[in-house]
């Protein structure tokens, strides 16, 4: 959503709760006192922010008299098992969550209700909502396909660099790496030492969304590539887009082997049992590396920006929104959105975070308590102000592409294919797909 349209949706809800609030003010209570009794049901994933939101959870139960259940899957699951449910007429979800890649695909398809659809509703809408509260990249990314906002921010990351301090001092250097040039050239060289099974740098590559996303998609941007051009057309083959590419064929000598097999979960263990000195992961997972259970390096973690290349800053843009499904009948849909409003407000945001989640909201940011006891924070929110919106696209066949990036990223990076002819493969199976789905006859919209 472009920033005046923020502003007329903006603008529209305070006419809306103004109006209501001459009869009476609104809480959350009142709103919630037709659906007392209400249970509903949502998808989460076994990350720290929903387990900050299972932790505040009982605040909303005990104020609303809603039931919140939820169901735990795994990443790689969570998208099919929505679409199944939409497509098979279960029913079972009544907060859906929505990757920024999804987000296309669940519109379109008509799986999710538009949220104007409450926040225009004075019965329902909180009129401290403020809209304009989010990180405009982040409503506009998650949350906004086509001018309308079907989720609100939830879970949000960028990518950041976390860093083990004490192996950088020990190999001489006094901070982290500013380009992806020094990384590699001056860093790389001086941190790895195979025979002691350190290495300077892991990239989570394992085949899958992990592949196409946080590993292919990561060293496009900075090098002033794209997947894309402004036809739809791919732009794989372009010489900034093979720069990126052959920068991470170069960047594998010091990287722990089997790093096509690294998911999440294997790249913050490494940095935090102290395999890798430096990692560049979502700042959901800062709460893993601060936990002294889970991480050695807790006295010795550092945070900094993504790397900057060529093209300057161009981190990773990552996460979610949570939506209220369509099929869900409209008791469970109103009870639905007063979950979710609530998750999500400015009001909870600073428990939010404290519980170990990262909100989409602004406001919590600007408090120095929370900038001081939490080193990811700045630049985070230095990432927000100059991320990609469309850093993966977000039009309904992203999936299907992805599915080929995974398998052709994963052979470039393990030399089974150059970095040209992986180009060149993926290009031509994605523009295949895209064009079956009619974006070069003008049956679908360019851009979104």
């Amino acid at each position: 959503m472009k920033r005046r349209d923020l502003l007329a949706a903006g603008t529209a809800l305070a006419l809306v709760t103004a109006a209501a609030g001459e009869a009476a003010a609104w809480t959350l209570e009142e709103a919630a006192a037709p659906y007392k009794g209400t249970t509903i049901k949502a998808l989460f994933l076994d990350r720290p922010g929903y387990r900050a939101a299972i932790e505040i959870l009982p605040e909303f139960e005990k104020r609303t008299g809603i039931d919140v259940t939820w169901e735990i899957l795994p990443y790689e699951n969570s998208r099919e098992r929505e679409v199944l449910d939409f497509t098979g007429g279960t029913q079972e979800f009544d907060v859906i969550l929505i990757d920024v890649v999804w987000i296309g695909e669940f519109a379109d398809s008509g799986w999710v209700v538009p949220m104007e659809e409450f926040y225009n509703d004075p019965k329902l809408a909180d009129p401290d909502l403020n809209l304009e509260g989010f990180f405009p990249i982040l409503l506009e990314s998650f949350g906004t396909w086509d001018g309308k906002v079907y989720g609100l921010p939830f879970d949000n990351y960028s990518g950041l660099l976390f860093y083990n301090k004490c192996q950088l001092e020990e190999a001489g250097f006094s901070g982290p790496p500013e380009t992806w040039e020094q990384l590699l050239n001056e860093y790389g060289p001086k941190l790895t030492k195979p025979e002691e099974n350190r290495y300077a740098f892991a990239l989570q590559s394992r085949r899958g969304e992990t592949q196409s996303a946080d590993s292919f998609m990561r060293v496009l941007w900075p090098f002033g590539g794209s997947l894309l051009d402004a036809n739809f057309r791919s732009n794989l083959l372009s010489p900034e887009s093979q720069a990126g590419l052959e920068f991470r064929q170069a960047l594998m000598k010091y990287m722990p082997p089997g790093i096509v097999d690294y998911d999440h979960s294997e790249a913050v263990n490494a940095l935090a049992q102290g395999r890798v000195s430096m990692i560049t992961e979502w700042s959901a997972f800062y709460g893993t590396l601060t936990d002294p259970a889970q991480s050695k390096i807790v006295d010795c973690l550092g945070v900094a920006p993504e790397p900057k290349g060529p093209a300057g800053l161009k981190p990773a843009l990552g996460g979610f929104s949570l939506g209220v499904s369509a099929f869900s009948d409209p008791a469970k849909q109103a009870a639905a959105w007063l979950f979710i409003q609530w998750v999500t407000s400015e009001a909870k945001a600073k428990d939010y975070i404290l519980a170990g989640g990262v909100s989409g909201r602004m406001k919590p940011y600007e408090d120095p308590a929370i900038k001081s006891k939490y080193l990811y924070v700045e630049p985070m929110v230095l990432s927000w102000q100059g991320g990609v919106p469309d850093f993966r696209p977000r039009f309904p066949e992203w999936p299907a592409i992805s599915e080929i990036i995974a398998e052709w990223g994963t052979k470039m990076m393990l030399g089974e294919v150059t970095t040209v002819e992986g180009a060149k493969e993926i290009g031509t199976r994605m523009e295949a797909i895209l064009d079956q789905a009619g974006y070069y006859s003008g049956k679908k919209k360019l851009l979104k």
